[in-house]
């Protein structure tokens, strides 16, 4: 076996204290997560649960506000289902706000704070929603989209005023902060929707995932059991707290076992270190952009003085994984790997550099895994003879599925607002007929020992001199080229060429050397995963959970008329990158520029 025997034995306990953490989690009792949180509270009254800034919270003021939040609802005439917008930034109110609500049966719709306008409008009308919760730093993104609201929906000006709008934190302030009686709960189950978190958008507009109360318990506790979290520590917080990774699994690994969340409202590289030493972090959540904004950054005093030992998250790739926990003193690393909607997850607590977790073979009838072949070009997954998908081997990548399994509240499937968006996640007959496995839409490898490795996402993979480009692996060799910070990497259509071309967006701090990056780029990657087309940007496009936005910069292309950055091609008889201008543009479509 090539996993040793010492670390077998402790994968296994870490495995089994983390089983035994979500154990009572049951889909079919009325525990909930506000029941969850209730039991924190009733625990760990005294504790620091919050910092941001100068303000603290202990649970027990988290309790009086989430009370009050629930005496404000209940006044508003809100019931068991009915949902409500809340479109604020991280602060110290954050979780308190939502678990004020579901204290009552409420659905608190967890809107991105980084929306406006179409997008914004999108969320709150596909959520159904009659009173909308409006942070006051937001309200100009608010007032360009509410013309586009369906309805009209209440909004309450929160954390300050807003002319116009009624003030939330004066209702607050005439409430009550006593308990709800858990009868106001009465009827709901576990297996029941808590609360609805919204997908990134990289490719569209955001679908509204359906979050039940089990699978936010679960979150909630599983990970911080795996850091071993206690009363003591503390967790920074920069990722976006409407997240799943972030409000969920960050701040659960605190709240769970007595810690404090220290809240940073707006993620800043080069204050980081700092900050962690000015507040004693001793955890962060990050997610891998993250890591590498991290990594660019200048050296600094504090980077290695702080008091961090564990790192919890996802997405840490291999090129970066390696430096980050070197040149910043990092003990440890959680990377794990799950969907919000998804019923698939995997776990690696420091495992192989670059694995997102595992499933031993002994182990293997414990989850509803699988990897089965994917075709690029087409975009299906191949059947055999049989009529049965095709389950690949051990080092080759395809997607990655998860059995839906009615009977285990882990594996269900509770899909998205619509049945439409819902049905297209869902692969038919995959290995007998009648099953039913949900489509991750992300290439996975698994080795020997049941490792997984992440490859890229399905329609990020595109096809180039008949091979399969994995973008992921691309902008790793970019990223590591030096005064290269950011590489986002995408395939473009290119007249009277098969398949797509490769394209590289690069944030440099400097206008890179040319020359060395192409010599770069040979050295390191085939001859069929080079970039074709190179874009010098000032600044990426990202969500706020710092995943590429690509749908633009496709659409975009390598067209000079679309692009006011400068263009390049790798042009095959001087073996240099050469600039894009009208003229090359159109020798490029008309075949008499080569690429």
């Amino acid at each position: 076996m090539g996993f040793s025997l010492t670390r077998e034995i402790k994968f296994i306990g870490t495995l089994l204290r983390m089983l035994r953490s979500v154990k009572s989690v049951d889909a079919d009792s009325n525990f909930l997560i506000a029941d969850e949180l209730e039991m924190r509270v009733d625990a760990f009254g005294g504790n620091i649960a919050f910092i941001e800034g100068d303000r603290q919270w202990t649970y027990d003021d988290m309790e009086t506000y989430a009370n009050r939040v629930a005496a404000w609802a209940k006044g508003q005439g809100l019931k068991q289902g009915d949902c409500v917008a809340v479109f604020a930034r991280n602060r110290i109110e954050y979780i308190a706000l939502w678990f004020g609500l579901t204290k009552l049966g409420v659905i608190p719709a967890l809107l991105n704070y980084q929306l406006s306008g179409k997008a914004l409008a999108h969320c709150i009308n596909i959520s159904d929603v009659d009173h909308i919760i409006l942070d006051v730093e937001m309200a100009e993104q608010w007032r360009v989209s509410k013309d586009q609201v369906d309805g009209n929906p209440k909004v309450w000006a929160a954390f300050g005023e807003v002319k116009g709008y009624e003030s939330f934190d004066l209702a607050l302030n005439e409430m009550r902060p006593d308990r709800p009686a858990k009868s106001e709960r009465e009827g709901l189950t576990a297996g029941g929707q808590a609360m609805k978190m919204f997908t990134s958008g990289t490719t569209g507009l955001p679908k509204a995932a359906k979050v039940t109360h089990v699978r936010a318990q679960n979150y909630m506790r599983g990970i911080g059991t795996g850091a071993r979290a206690k009363a003591s520590d503390r967790m920074m917080m920069v990722l976006p707290m409407y997240h799943a990774t972030g409000g969920l699994v960050g701040c659960g690994a605190m709240l769970t076992y007595g810690g404090a969340v220290i809240i940073i409202p707006k993620f800043s590289a080069s204050k980081f270190w700092d900050e962690a030493v000015k507040y004693g972090a001793t955890m962060f959540t990050y997610v891998g952009e993250l890591c590498r904004f991290l990594l660019s950054q200048p050296p600094t005093d504090n980077e290695r003085k702080h008091k961090i030992s564990w790192i919890i998250g996802n997405g840490l790739r291999p090129e970066v994984w390696e430096s980050f926990i070197s040149r910043f003193d990092i003990p440890h690393v959680i990377e794990f790997y799950g969907a919000t909607e998804g019923n698939v997850s995997l776990i690696n607590v420091d495992g192989p550099v670059g694995a997102v977790g595992r499933v031993p073979s002994y182990l293997a009838w414990k989850f509803n895994i699988d990897i089965i072949r994917y075709d690029v070009e087409s975009g299906e997954n191949p059947r055999g003879a049989d009529g049965f998908c095709i389950r690949e081997n051990f080092g080759e990548p395809g997607e990655m599925i998860g059995e839906i399994r009615e009977d285990d509240p882990r594996f269900r499937f509770e899909g998205y607002g619509t049945k439409e968006a819902t049905q297209k996640k869902i692969l038919r007959d995959v290995f007998k007929k009648g099953d039913a496995w949900f489509r991750t839409g992300d290439l996975m490898s698994r080795d020997a020992d049941g490792f997984y490795y992440f490859i890229d996402r399905v329609g990020d993979t595109y096809r180039w001199k008949a091979e399969n480009v994995a973008t992921n692996e691309v902008a790793g060799i970019l990223s590591v080229f030096p005064g290269v910070t950011q590489a986002n990497v995408y395939g473009v259509a290119v007249k009277g060429y098969d398949g797509r071309a490769g394209m590289a967006a690069i944030v440099a701090e400097d206008t890179p050397d040319l020359d060395e990056l192409k010599a770069h780029i040979e050295r390191e990657l085939p001859h069929y995963a080079r970039p074709v087309f190179l874009r010098l940007s000032k600044e990426s496009d990202t969500t706020s959970t710092f995943k590429f936005k690509k749908t633009n910069l496709v659409k975009a292309g390598f067209d000079p008329a679309n692009i006011s950055e400068p263009l390049y091609y790798a042009d095959p008889a001087t073996d240099k990158f050469l600039p894009i201008d009208p003229d090359v543009y159109v020798g490029i479509l008309d075949g008499t520029v080569r690429l």
